[in-house]
Protein backbone atom coordinates (compact mmCIF):
# COMPACT_ATOMS: atom_id res chain seq x y z
CA UNK A 1 0.00 0.00 0.00
CA UNK A 2 1.46 3.08 -1.00
CA UNK A 3 2.09 5.89 1.95
CA UNK A 4 -0.19 8.45 1.24
CA UNK A 5 -3.09 6.17 0.93
CA UNK A 6 -1.29 4.46 4.19
CA UNK A 7 -2.06 7.46 5.87
CA UNK A 8 -5.63 7.55 4.88
CA UNK A 9 -6.34 4.53 6.17
CA UNK A 10 -5.03 5.49 9.53
CA UNK A 11 -7.19 8.61 9.81
CA UNK A 12 -8.67 8.25 13.10
CA UNK A 13 -11.48 10.72 13.24
CA UNK A 14 -13.98 12.43 10.53
CA UNK A 15 -12.01 15.83 12.22
CA UNK A 16 -8.45 14.09 11.29
CA UNK A 17 -9.74 13.76 7.62
CA UNK A 18 -11.23 17.09 7.33
CA UNK A 19 -7.75 18.37 8.17
CA UNK A 20 -5.53 15.77 6.00
CA UNK A 21 -7.98 16.47 3.01
CA UNK A 22 -7.64 20.56 3.42
CA UNK A 23 -3.61 19.55 3.36
CA UNK A 24 -3.50 17.34 0.43
CA UNK A 25 -5.73 19.81 -1.49
CA UNK A 26 -3.69 22.40 -1.30
CA UNK A 27 -0.29 20.24 -2.18
CA UNK A 28 -2.57 19.66 -5.55
CA UNK A 29 -4.09 16.00 -4.65
CA UNK A 30 -7.64 15.85 -5.01
CA UNK A 31 -7.35 12.42 -5.31
CA UNK A 32 -6.25 12.18 -1.56
CA UNK A 33 -8.84 14.73 -0.69
CA UNK A 34 -11.47 12.52 -2.02
CA UNK A 35 -10.21 9.40 -0.25
CA UNK A 36 -9.57 11.32 2.86
CA UNK A 37 -13.67 12.08 2.18
CA UNK A 38 -14.78 8.31 1.50
CA UNK A 39 -12.95 8.04 5.14
CA UNK A 40 -14.72 10.48 6.93
CA UNK A 41 -18.10 9.11 6.11
CA UNK A 42 -16.38 5.52 6.68
CA UNK A 43 -15.83 6.49 10.20
CA UNK A 44 -18.97 8.40 10.74
CA UNK A 45 -21.39 5.61 10.14
CA UNK A 46 -19.57 3.14 11.94
CA UNK A 47 -19.60 5.75 15.05
CA UNK A 48 -23.42 5.31 13.99
CA UNK A 49 -23.37 1.73 15.36
CA UNK A 50 -24.55 -0.24 11.56
CA UNK A 51 -24.83 -3.76 12.38
CA UNK A 52 -24.82 -4.92 8.95
CA UNK A 53 -22.44 -3.94 5.66
CA UNK A 54 -25.61 -2.35 3.63
CA UNK A 55 -26.71 -0.06 6.73
CA UNK A 56 -23.33 1.18 7.15
CA UNK A 57 -23.25 1.80 3.54
CA UNK A 58 -26.93 3.54 3.81
CA UNK A 59 -25.29 5.24 6.46
CA UNK A 60 -22.02 6.50 4.26
CA UNK A 61 -24.73 7.79 2.04
CA UNK A 62 -26.61 9.62 4.36
CA UNK A 63 -22.91 11.20 5.80
CA UNK A 64 -22.22 11.77 2.00
CA UNK A 65 -25.85 13.66 1.53
CA UNK A 66 -24.82 15.54 5.10
CA UNK A 67 -21.45 16.66 2.89
CA UNK A 68 -23.33 18.21 -0.07
CA UNK A 69 -25.81 20.02 2.20
CA UNK A 70 -22.71 21.42 4.22
CA UNK A 71 -20.70 22.41 1.06
CA UNK A 72 -24.21 24.29 -0.40
CA UNK A 73 -24.80 26.24 2.60
CA UNK A 74 -21.23 26.82 3.76
CA UNK A 75 -21.49 25.21 7.38
CA UNK A 76 -22.73 21.98 8.94
CA UNK A 77 -25.88 20.80 7.52
CA UNK A 78 -27.55 17.61 8.99
CA UNK A 79 -29.98 16.28 6.81
CA UNK A 80 -32.76 16.48 9.63
CA UNK A 81 -35.44 14.33 7.21
CA UNK A 82 -33.99 11.61 6.83
CA UNK A 83 -32.89 11.50 10.00
CA UNK A 84 -36.38 11.48 11.26
CA UNK A 85 -36.94 8.91 8.87
CA UNK A 86 -34.20 6.53 9.94
CA UNK A 87 -35.94 7.00 13.94
CA UNK A 88 -38.94 5.68 12.69
CA UNK A 89 -38.37 3.19 10.29
CA UNK A 90 -35.11 2.05 10.37
CA UNK A 91 -32.01 2.68 8.32
CA UNK A 92 -33.33 0.10 5.53
CA UNK A 93 -36.93 1.45 5.37
CA UNK A 94 -35.93 5.47 5.67
CA UNK A 95 -33.61 4.87 2.32
CA UNK A 96 -35.98 3.09 0.79
CA UNK A 97 -38.58 5.91 1.58
CA UNK A 98 -36.42 8.69 0.33
CA UNK A 99 -35.70 7.66 -2.92
CA UNK A 100 -39.61 7.37 -3.29
CA UNK A 101 -39.37 11.29 -3.18
CA UNK A 102 -39.29 12.82 -6.27
CA UNK A 103 -35.33 13.18 -7.20
CA UNK A 104 -33.87 16.18 -6.60
CA UNK A 105 -31.96 17.89 -9.38
CA UNK A 106 -28.32 19.40 -7.85
CA UNK A 107 -28.11 16.25 -5.02
CA UNK A 108 -26.50 13.57 -7.69
CA UNK A 109 -24.38 16.68 -9.62
CA UNK A 110 -23.02 17.76 -6.37
CA UNK A 111 -22.11 13.91 -4.38
CA UNK A 112 -20.04 14.00 -8.64
CA UNK A 113 -18.64 17.42 -7.78
CA UNK A 114 -17.50 16.13 -4.09
CA UNK A 115 -16.03 12.51 -5.76
CA UNK A 116 -18.76 10.50 -3.91
CA UNK A 117 -21.20 9.42 -6.36
CA UNK A 118 -20.70 6.09 -5.38
CA UNK A 119 -22.60 6.79 -2.44
CA UNK A 120 -25.74 8.00 -3.44
CA UNK A 121 -29.19 6.09 -2.15
CA UNK A 122 -29.88 4.94 -5.33
CA UNK A 123 -26.42 2.92 -6.29
CA UNK A 124 -27.12 1.65 -2.50
CA UNK A 125 -30.07 0.40 -3.28
CA UNK A 126 -29.22 -1.26 -6.46
CA UNK A 127 -25.96 -2.73 -5.10
CA UNK A 128 -28.13 -4.36 -2.14
CA UNK A 129 -31.35 -4.51 -4.23
CA UNK A 130 -32.63 -7.66 -2.19
CA UNK A 131 -33.19 -5.43 0.77
CA UNK A 132 -35.39 -3.03 -1.29
CA UNK A 133 -38.78 -3.46 -2.23
CA UNK A 134 -39.02 -3.77 -6.56
CA UNK A 135 -40.51 -0.26 -6.80
CA UNK A 136 -37.97 1.20 -5.48
CA UNK A 137 -35.06 -0.99 -6.94
CA UNK A 138 -36.82 0.34 -9.92
CA UNK A 139 -37.13 3.81 -9.20
CA UNK A 140 -33.43 3.50 -8.18
CA UNK A 141 -32.43 2.31 -11.67
CA UNK A 142 -34.12 4.26 -13.43
CA UNK A 143 -32.58 7.41 -11.67
CA UNK A 144 -28.78 6.10 -12.33
CA UNK A 145 -29.08 5.14 -15.98
CA UNK A 146 -31.03 8.94 -16.76
CA UNK A 147 -27.51 10.00 -14.84
CA UNK A 148 -25.62 7.49 -16.77
CA UNK A 149 -27.77 9.15 -20.44
CA UNK A 150 -27.28 12.44 -19.05
CA UNK A 151 -22.83 12.09 -19.08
Amino acid sequence: MPLMVERVANLKTPEECAMFEKNVLERGRPDLAIAARKRALELRAQKYGASTEPERQCLEAVYAYESVLSARNGKATRDLRTWQLIKRHGIIGAIERTVARPAEATGHEALLALGLEDYAFEVVIVRHRDLFSASAVECAQARIDEWTNAA
